[in-house]
């Protein structure tokens, strides 16, 4: 008759289950791994393209900068000064004239709260040939600028409005107006076929 003895000094355990949790444990850590891997590389990718693309941009814009920058030493050279500054003349003439002063008009009164009025305006071209509004107005307060400035920048046909000045109303004969201020802004017109010009 043959009798097995356990003389071991620990207790038994079952490593089985060990091996398990830590086999579940590793697997889902190699799949977080892989996953962020992934990830990585995938983002890599997308910054090599990103940075392919500005690389593109940059040198498009290069070009387009030296294109810019010969026909400007070309247009200033002594014998072609005077066809360019007849040409600039004719185009600001050309921008003055599509300017539309009813549609003008128009988008201010949207935008104008009350108690405040217009006291001038003159349009303009800035050096990137972008249509200026130089503008006064006057009222009570100057809460009312401040609060058609902010108009100005919800509507979509004015841009990079700011307030120039600020000084006392002129007096006029029965006007409660007691601050006007310059106001200027680039204005961008909608051309519509059927607007009155």
């Amino acid at each position: 008759m043959r009798l097995d003895i356990n003389l071991a000094t620990n207790v038994y355990e079952d490593s089985r289950q060990f091996w398990i949790r830590w086999g579940i444990a590793l697997g889902l850590l190699s799949i977080v791994t892989l996953g962020l891997l992934t990830l990585a590389i995938t983002g890599f990718w997308v910054a090599r393209q990103d940075r392919s693309k500005i690389s593109e941009l940059e040198s498009k814009i290069a070009e387009r900068d030296k294109e810019r920058a010969d026909a400007e030493a070309l247009l200033n050279r002594p014998e072609n000064r005077v066809i360019r500054d007849k040409s600039q003349y004719l185009n600001d003439l050309i921008a003055r004239k599509a300017f539309s002063w009813t549609k003008a008009f128009e988008d201010l009164e949207r935008v104008m709260p009350s108690k405040i009025h217009l006291v001038s305006i003159q349009p303009q071209l800035n050096d990137d040939n972008q249509l200026v509004i130089k503008m006064v107005v006057a009222g009570e307060s100057s809460e009312k600028a401040i609060e058609l400035v902010k108009r100005m920048e919800d509507s979509k046909h004015f841009r990079e409005t700011r307030i120039g000045s600020q000084g006392p109303a002129t007096v006029q004969p029965g006007s409660t107006d007691t601050v006007q201020f310059q106001i200027d802004a680039l204005y961008v017109p909608t051309h519509d076929l059927g607007g009155a010009k």
